[in-house]
């Protein structure tokens, strides 16, 4: 399984691990799941698409629910079908609850309930932020209490099961059928990584994103929640509402980029069994790619390198499914 923050670089990495094994990608990206949110998510295009195959995108439309549940679901299928053809699923993203939810299974949270998340909703986000730090300091601190769904999400557990959000997830891990696999870590220097999200934000507008977004509103984009939450969409819809000008809308996007990939490595740190892979600044994508062939090696008896003919189990796999040898 192979995370990172945005701009990491993963992508390239999983694509040249993919075609150096024989084995397919699987991608643990909340976003890239939506139909039509191309340009703003980095998705794969065609030639990517061609050199292996990718799964877990444009799953559903993006005025569509989808929620971490049928996430699992739908990757637990595509890693195991992968399996059964002989081949190594390479797991790739920087959805750290999604990976989360392949490595422990899912807890037991309430589902919401129609006429208190109403109310949450109506709720001004400065009321539902001073509740959550009254009540949950410790959530507080850690969800972005700038993303209305997050914090409204945070409060409804509060009010639903009447505890802290880390006790109502004791639970987590309790389903057996789940991933099994070492997390492998992109790290890159912070000022590298600025540098490199400061240009795909550039290279997004460039290629369209603003249009792309505008087409995307016609779909119901504007309807979904979560998609809403997608940086680089969020600040253009309000740049096209007239909230802020291009110049300024680039510049937010950069700096939303940025907080965001922050938050997703210190979420990473703490919440999954991480092994660092630090990427030096221009490094090519396969050389990060044998570096790691050469860690999963090393670490697991060879079942991360197809070319050694390991015979135990590959990174990211069922437990109880052993990966076919790929002649």
């Amino acid at each position: 399984m192979l995370a990172g923050p945005t701009a990491s670089g993963k992508s390239a990495v999983a694509l040249r691990l993919a075609s150096m094994t024989g084995g397919e990608v699987v991608t643990v990206d909340s976003m890239q799941i939506y139909r039509g949110l191309d340009i703003g998510t980095a998705k794969p295009g065609p030639g990517e698409r061609g050199e292996a195959p990718h799964h877990l995108l444009d799953v559903v439309e993006p005025d569509a629910p989808f929620d971490t549940g049928r996430f699992r679901m739908l990757a637990l299928e595509v890693v195991q079908a992968i399996l059964n053809r002989g081949r190594l699923p390479v797991l790739c993203g920087g959805t750290g609850l999604y990976f989360k939810a392949l490595l422990y299974g899912l807890d037991a949270m309430p589902r919401g309930e129609g006429t208190l998340r109403a109310e949450l909703e109506g709720t001004p986000l400065p009321e539902l932020v001073a509740e959550l730090r009254s009540r949950d300091p410790a959530a507080s601190a850690r969800i972005d209490l700038a993303n209305p769904r997050r914090v409204q999400r945070a409060v409804e557990l509060l009010r639903l099961t009447g505890r802290p959000l880390e006790d109502s997830r004791r639970c987590w891990g309790s389903v057996p059928d789940r991933v099994s696999g070492m997390v492998l870590l992109l790290e890159r220097d912070r000022a590298d990584l600025a540098a490199r999200i400061d240009r795909r934000v550039e290279q997004m507008f460039a290629s369209g994103l603003v249009e792309e977004t505008r087409g995307l509103l016609a779909r119901g984009l504007g309807g979904n929640r979560t998609a809403m939450q997608a940086i680089g969409y969020r600040q253009v819809v309000e740049h096209l509402g007239g909230e802020r000008d291009l110049a300024a809308t680039v510049a937010c996007v950069k700096q939303r980029t940025r907080q965001l990939a922050r938050r997703q490595m210190t979420w990473f740190r703490h919440q999954l069994p991480c092994r660092p892979v630090p990427v030096e600044r221009e490094e090519r994508a396969e050389l990060t790619a044998r570096r790691i062939l050469k860690i999963w090696s090393e670490e697991l008896g060879g079942a991360g390198s197809r070319a050694a003919g390991g015979g135990r189990r590959a990174p990211g796999t069922v437990p109880g499914s052993e990966a076919k040898e790929n002649h």
